[in-house]
């Protein structure tokens, strides 16, 4: 059986949340909390294996809460259902510690699948939150990556996804063609590139085509 906790400040919301789960033979609401401090203390008294957590609440909001709770018990998963679906709130839910980051305007399977699959130790967002955090996560890396270059890496970059020669890029830049044959394999290294299209296609993604 999987012991659940609601904390929502909203008692219609509880109502229904303890509603639809109390219908599925393997789970229960053991219990209720109205605002994010309630939902600490009764978090840590009786250790449901699921905690249902809305983001608004008075007394201590519900980002605070989950992370009070998982710093107090990380056996405790956290699901955060919320009708906020900014990228930022996903980020900083998953940082506290919860498991689970779904929306109010989602059906209700999804809530029932996320607790089945978060007290099984998996987490579980909806498709969106997903693609998010993978954009953001390449963003990130890319950005990474780019840094490694110096500025006269990300010139020569530029000219040679542009079609220059190795020759031409050294005319250009008044530099010998072994000079640039080291930039260019510095930057392919760097970048964990193989070929000269994956180079292209690289500068084109990550404006390069406009450096120089």
């Amino acid at each position: 059986m999987i012991k659940i906790l609601l904390a929502d400040d909203h008692s219609i919301v509880r109502t229904g949340l303890k509603l639809l789960i109390n219908e599925h033979p393997d789970m229960e609401v053991i219990s209720e909390a109205k605002d994010g401090e309630e939902a600490v203390h009764k978090a840590i008294e009786l250790e449901p294996n699921v905690v249902i957590m809305d983001l608004k609440m008075p007394k201590k909001n519900g980002l605070l809460a989950t992370k009070q709770i998982n710093e107090a018990n990380n056996d405790i998963k956290i699901i955060v259902l919320t009708m906020y679906d900014e990228k930022e709130y996903i980020f900083r839910v998953l940082q506290a510690g919860a498991s689970s980051f779904l929306l109010k305007s989602h059906h209700e399977d999804d809530l029932i699948k996320a607790i089945r699959a978060v007290s099984e130790g998996e987490a579980y967002l909806y498709p969106n939150a997903t693609k998010l955090l993978l954009n953001d996560y390449i963003k990130k890396s890319n950005k990474e990556r780019i840094q490694k270059l110096t500025g006269r890496e990300q010139e020569v970059l530029s000219y040679l996804a542009k079609g220059y020669t190795n020759r031409e890029v050294s005319e250009k830049l008044f530099l010998s063609i072994k000079t640039i044959e080291s930039h260019r394999s510095n930057i392919m290294k760097k970048l964990n590139l193989q070929t000269r299209h994956e180079l292209v296609k690289y500068a084109i993604k990550n404006g390069f085509l406009d450096f120089v």
